[in-house]
């Protein structure tokens, strides 16, 4: 699927435009992690896209997220590789993350949100006006974005990544998807 079918899939089934933003944000930094990894740019990118396909509808049911983007994705021809990285994001499923993709996504979901709200509190609210160091500063701060799980995020070390080098990189996707993020 190209990704403005994709973007489309995402579109008819969130509402929500900042989830839709957030998903963004996730194939960016997919992308780039994607690159770093050596490993297929475009698949990693569409997994980011469409992990929270279904987040809407489960929302009450956060034991069923990803369950029904799985399907949905499996009736659509995804590969199996993208399918079992959407479900293995969610903990509560209980799917491994076996794959370098899955291990991405799982650190790559969180840490979007951190960047976002780390980029809302400077003056400028813009992600041209931070830096990792400024994100990494409130990494520390216990009571900051605290739906970013920081032990999410600190899995990157399972790609071989440092917290300052998956921070650095997912940065600079987001700022890179900064006109489509609107931010």
């Amino acid at each position: 699927m190209e990704r403005m079918e994709a973007l489309n899939l995402v579109k008819k089934h969130t509402k929500n435009k900042n989830l839709i933003k957030h998903m963004v944000a996730t194939e960016a930094v997919m992308g780039a992690l994607a690159c770093h990894c050596g490993a297929d740019v475009e698949a990693w990118r569409l997994a980011g896209l469409v992990h929270d396909l279904d987040y809407d509808e489960t929302v009450e049911h956060p034991e069923q997220h990803g369950l029904l983007a799985a399907q949905r994705l499996q009736e659509l021809g995804f590969p199996a590789e993208i399918i079992q990285a959407v479900r293995a994001h969610n903990e509560l499923l209980g799917h491994a993350r076996i794959s370098r993709m899955d291990q991405a996504l799982y650190a790559a979901d969180p840490v979007t949100g951190l960047i976002v709200a780390a980029a809302l509190i400077h003056p400028a609210k813009k992600l041209s006006a931070i830096d990792a160091q400024f994100v990494l500063n409130r990494f520390g701060e216990k009571h900051f974005a605290r739906g970013a799980s920081r032990e999410q995020i600190k899995a990157c070390s399972q790609l071989g990544l440092s917290l300052e080098e998956f921070i650095s990189i997912s940065l600079e996707a987001m700022q890179n998807a900064s006109r489509e993020l609107g931010l």
